[in-house]
């Protein structure tokens, strides 16, 4: 679905992107992980065709983003870290008015709206809505339209306890029925329930892309392996990085 090929990105002096590679299956659930600053955001941007690469290429279901951006952006949704929506509208009105946009079929607001359970503040204008509430109105306006692939940036940050959990269970159904999902992250409880493989993004590079079994999150939890890859990767940013990681074994202190 997706292909990534020494993808680079300047801001000035600065490299947010420095020839990162990799590839998204289809139907995957693919996380980029990293800690605020690493680069997953403008990855995202780059992919969905709203940030230009210095350098690189992406592929979306074989459309160059760059060449052909119309085309592959009909074939994804994104959704930002930060959203603002017009305070003066209702909830529903917003949900409307991107339904609007995207030529969805009216019942489609319903739908998503009963299963990010938005109903209960549907007539509540945007300025009244609590933080987890607009996040999840953002989240049911990027589950809008019906399109094979799913980008979303920091997408459980300001939910409660309990919407982070429906929201893992829409993202679930969505994989089950075929969707490839990719979302940037810092949340380790949604790379453990919600990846199939993960992209360790640092500084702007990427020490390494594996599955949970590969990396040993799921063996040895999450918190612990992360914090090894990132320690093991110096701010040099070394290619060798992700091969100097110490998975643990299974006798408790030992390496």
């Amino acid at each position: 679905m997706i292909q990534v090929s020494n993808l680079r990105k300047e801001f000035g002096n600065q490299a947010a992107l420095d020839g990162i590679s990799f590839s998204v299956e289809k139907g995957e659930c693919f996380a980029l992980l990293g800690p605020n600053g690493s680069g997953k955001s403008t990855a995202l941007k780059c992919i969905a065709g709203l940030v230009r690469p210095s350098s690189g290429r992406v592929l979306i279901a074989g459309i160059d983003t760059e060449r052909q951006g119309r085309a592959s952006r009909r074939l994804l949704s994104y959704l930002p870290q930060q959203v603002t929506f017009p305070s003066h509208l209702r909830t529903r009105e917003v949900l409307e008015f991107h339904a609007k946009l995207r030529n969805l079929p009216g019942g489609r607001v319903d739908e998503v709206m009963e299963t990010l359970g938005c109903e209960a503040f549907e007539r509540r204008f945007v300025s009244e809505l609590s933080g987890g509430m607009r996040q999840r109105l953002a989240i049911a306006v990027a589950c809008l339209p019906d399109v094979p692939l799913l980008m979303l940036d920091e997408p459980t940050a300001s939910l409660d306890p309990e919407s982070a959990a429906g929201f893992r269970r829409l993202l679930w159904d969505l994989k089950l029925a075929g969707k490839t999902i990719v979302f940037a992250t810092h949340v380790l409880a949604d790379v453990e329930k919600l990846a199939d493989r993960i992209a360790i993004l640092v500084n702007g590079k990427l020490p390494a892309v594996k599955t949970l079994e590969e990396s040993g999150l799921k063996q040895f939890g999450c918190e612990e392996i992360y914090l090894r890859y990132l320690h093991a990767y110096d701010e040099r940013g070394a290619a060798d990085g992700a091969e100097r990681v110490s998975i643990p074994c299974a006798a408790a202190g030992s390496d």
